[in-house]
């Protein structure tokens, strides 16, 4: 069974005439529907609730930049747009994530005298922490490369944040559940939309092929990652607020299994990396990627802390 539980095949979604609910749909959030302000779950511990929204809103703004750097650099116009809303939607993901995040605690360990106390909590999250209180996956900072390599990135991310928004659905937590709502059809999207062109570029022409494949292999070391739980995580399952990464691996195996075939790429066997003595993105650990990632995206907010606009 795929993530999304109207289409049961990611192959044949990208031949379906109806595209109703599959374009971008924008950074907003329906703030009537939750606040981000509602109490946490009874019996939830709320520096792990803190922690959780801060992972996944963490991997969805540093996706979201990172897909912002095709800003001029897309093939074609209409791939500029459509990269640029993918990435708007990742953004308010983001949001509404560490609105939540702050709102539970986690951004007063960062209010000081040189960030701006008027700033909203999402800001001092987004742009005055270190990259070693970021809690992303190290998917989510790499490089995305040129675009071959970039659409391999897209399918595998895709996939898995489908796969767990589609599972977060049933959170205990209004919030977490509320942004899962509508990240669902956002990433539906996003998944078609790499698997389209993954399946142009793998059974295109040779070298479209081996750009491709090539963005695969750089891609693969990074995957295993995303399906190992931390134990902020595993409390949370527990308490039926969270979902299991590991839960997660069938269903993205099965859209890779479809895809791949389809677009003539072979699955790589490459080595897992992205782990130092046990411990990776989710603790705080980084490569250097995130460092060059923050230093273009906080430069602005650290160099006027009191601006306003």
């Amino acid at each position: 069974m795929n993530a999304v539980d109207t289409e049961d095949n990611v192959y044949d979604a990208l031949a379906a005439a109806d595209h109703d609910g599959r374009w971008a749909h924008g950074a907003g959030f329906d703030e009537t529907v939750v606040e981000v302000t509602a109490p946490a779950p009874e019996g939830v511990d709320v520096g792990d609730l803190a922690t959780y929204c801060l992972m996944l809103a963490d991997d969805a703004l540093v996706a979201s930049h990172r897909l912002s750097e095709w800003a001029t650099h897309a093939p074609e116009l209409e791939e500029e747009v459509a990269l640029a809303n993918i990435a708007l939607d990742l953004l308010g993901q983001a949001r509404v994530l560490l609105s939540r995040a702050g709102h539970l605690g986690a951004a007063a360990r960062f209010r000081t005298p040189t960030t701006a106390t008027q700033l909203a909590d999402e800001d001092v999250l987004a742009y005055f922490r270190d990259d070693r209180f970021f809690r992303n996956v190290t998917l989510a900072e790499t490089d995305l490369g040129d675009f071959g390599r970039t659409t391999a990135w897209m399918l595998v991310y895709s996939s898995w944040r489908l796969a767990l928004m589609t599972r977060l659905r049933g959170s205990a937590d209004p919030v977490l559940a509320a942004v899962a709502a509508k990240a669902v059809p956002e990433l539906s999207y996003q998944r078609e939309y790499a698997a389209g062109w993954l399946l142009r570029l793998g059974d295109g022409t040779e070298l479209s092929h081996a750009r491709a494949q090539a963005g695969l292999e750089d891609v693969w070391p990074f995957v295993e990652e995303l399906f190992l739980t931390h134990p902020v995580e595993a409390r949370l399952v527990a308490a039926g607020v969270a979902v299991d990464p590991a839960a997660l691996r069938a269903d993205v195996d099965s859209d890779l299994a479809q895809v791949l075939p389809a677009a003539t790429l072979t699955r790589p066997e490459r080595p897992a990396v992205g782990l130092v003595g046990g411990r990776g993105g989710r603790d705080g650990v980084h490569t250097e990627a995130l460092g060059r990632v923050l230093a273009v995206m906080q430069s602005l907010a650290r160099a006027h802390p009191d601006a306003t606009w």
